[in-house]
């Protein structure tokens, strides 16, 4: 009962917020009608067992007026049977789309608004979060949908049909085992037994799905990740001939797909072992047990049909968990996963650096920073430090001191560490990392990047795209494509440095945003920058000694592995 139990209050927690959202006016009308539709066609069915009585008491006694009577009375059964299923396939399937679409918003506000989704990544703490939010969130509302409906079904069908089955089934007499004893509405006693049999079987044959599919979700997406890894990094693997290489790697993620999926089908197929054979004994099972009454003359042909298909009902609604033990399996390792990653979405670290306004101030100061690596290890130790305005600041220091963390640290992005950031309220900061982010669309767009509500220009931008070496694309502004496979390294460093002089920075930070230019596109670049950006004020992370004419204060960042570092200012 606690697995039941912890199974349904999970499920609830993960379910409970939409039926409760500003979507209520929507979500609970959808759900009324859908549980609605289902008893209506539950009812249906009960009207089909009567109709099956009185139809094949017809055959028996070969009363054609009869028998047509019932055939206009099965097409009047069956019209409604279908308008009920069609309704059905539509308000049940966008109830799930119209859910889909809310939790898809609700979990990337959780993902992205916190940067959850660069602390997981930081810390590893879950695997495949795209996964996650675009397949296990479908399948929350697919399941939860088949299963809920599928409840209500099973339990109207139970107590429909049981009470048809007791009146039909008569009492039975043990007379013939020596026992004077008669067991009232035995068919209905007898499935119920056969039923409860059958779930607890099921449950021994099938429970190995729960873990199973929790890993299938994971192995596939693993691979998944691999073939998209190989399309993003397509040149730099083929000038590396690392082919053989990608090969073996994609080939063992795809070992434990193969490996994990041969275990999920013969799991499967002994539960479908099972469920085929419990299912054909219930096809003749209640043909045995009324066989003697009708050969005795007790019941009629009608009365036999009818309570056979009474049986099968109540067999197939107390069968309900045993039919559906993948998917309740399915259910439970999606739940898991999505439990896993709001976790990790809404994870807070212990210490945290505050980034704070600062009203009235014109520099950028940092007081009692400390630094940590997300495995706890030290990087920079109670550091305070000043960014004057005006005064550009060149941070340069060996490999791995931790100059890259400390620029993340100012963007307030770095959640492992403390102390505080002062920004002057209102200041314009842009940081451009080695590797720029190009969003996948127009250049128009990528040059305007992040700034969505830019007033430049095509001038302004083909102007900023002169000044950053980029001329000869000026004519493709409108061009939408994956400009990340386009151009070049240097050509994505330029392209940032053209972004900056569109979006116009308070203050701009440079974390080697032109390591791979040569010397000369370099210095034009940090030229345009000072002349068209004479009120910007730079802070630079770089290792050449021709960026110190472009920068009147320098930094030093130094580390001993293992201890935390520390900052000081050397001459210029």
């Amino acid at each position: 009962m606690k697995k039941v139990g912890s199974f349904l209050g999970d499920w609830w927690r993960l379910v409970n917020p939409y039926f409760k959202s500003e979507e209520w006016p929507w979500a609970i009308p959808l759900l009324v009608g859908a549980i609605a539709l289902t008893l209506g066609s539950v009812g249906l069915e009960v009207l089909f067992n009567d109709w099956s009585r009185r139809f094949y008491d017809a055959l028996e006694k070969k009363d054609e007026a009869a028998f047509w009577r019932e055939i206009m009375t099965f097409s009047w059964l069956a019209a409604l049977f279908i308008a009920a299923a069609v309704t059905r396939y539509i308000v049940s399937p966008y109830l799930r789309l119209r859910w889909r679409r809310w939790l898809t918003g609700r979990y990337l506000a959780h993902w992205l608004d916190g940067r959850g989704y660069y602390r997981i990544e930081l810390e590893r703490t879950i695997d495949n979060a795209d996964q996650r939010i675009a397949e296990d969130l479908r399948q929350l509302g697919e399941y939860t949908m088949q299963l809920l409906l599928g409840f209500i079904s099973a339990v109207a069908t139970l107590i429909s049909f049981l009470f048809i089955l007791w009146q039909l089934s008569g009492p039975l007499s043990l007379k013939f085992i020596g026992l004077d004893v008669e067991i009232p509405g035995y068919m209905a006693i007898a499935a119920l037994l056969y039923a409860i049999i059958g779930t607890v079987l099921a449950n021994l044959v099938g429970r190995r799905l729960i873990s199973l599919n929790f890993m299938k979700q994971r192995y596939e997406a693993n691979f998944r990740f691999g073939l998209v890894r190989v399309r993003e990094n397509a040149e730099g693997i083929a000038l590396y001939n690392g082919e053989q290489r990608e090969m073996d790697m994609l080939n063992m993620r795809f070992a434990d797909v193969f490996r994990n999926g041969w275990r999920v089908l013969f799991t499967e197929a002994q539960l479908t072992l099972y469920q085929a054979g419990y299912a054909q004994m219930a096809i003749i099972f209640p043909y045995l047990v009324t066989a003697p009454r009708f050969f005795a003359g007790a019941i009629t042909l009608g009365v036999m049909m009818q309570t056979a298909s009474a049986f099968g009902q109540v067999y197939t609604a107390l069968s309900f968990f045993v039919n559906n033990y993948t998917a309740v399996a399915e259910l439970r390792a999606v739940m898991d996963r999505l439990q896993g990653l709001q976790t990790a979405s809404d994870k807070k670290p212990a210490a945290a650096i505050a980034v704070e306004p600062q009203v009235g101030g014109t520099d950028i100061g940092v007081e009692g920073l400390t630094l940590d690596l997300p495995n706890g290890q030290p990087l920079l130790a109670n550091t305070t430090l000043a960014l004057p305005r005006g005064r550009s600041t060149l941070v340069s220091g060996p490999s791995g001191s931790g100059k890259s963390t400390l620029f993340r640290a100012l963007a307030g992005i770095w959640p492992f560490g403390s102390g505080q950031v002062h920004v002057p309220a209102g200041a314009r900061v842009l940081f451009l990392p080695q590797k720029p982010y190009i969003p996948i669309g127009s250049l128009r767009d990528a040059v305007k990047y992040p700034d969505e509500h830019s007033t430049a220009s095509d001038d302004e931008i083909v102007a900023a795209l002169t000044a950053a070496r980029l001329g000869h694309l000026a004519g493709r502004l409108d061009e939408e494509t994956h400009w990340t496979n386009i151009l070049s390294g240097g050509e994505q460093q330029r392209l940032a440095i053209a972004r900056a002089l569109v979006f116009k920075p308070d203050w701009l930070f440079l974390d080697e945003a032109t390591a791979s230019l040569d010397d000369a596109t370099e210095a034009a670049v940090y030229g345009a920058l000072k002349e068209r950006l004479p009120q910007t004020t730079l802070v630079s992370i770089g290792h050449r000694p021709s960026l110190r004419q472009w920068h009147e204060q320098r930094l030093e960042m130094t580390r001993t592995p293992g201890e935390a570092g520390r900052l000081a200012e050397v001459a210029a």
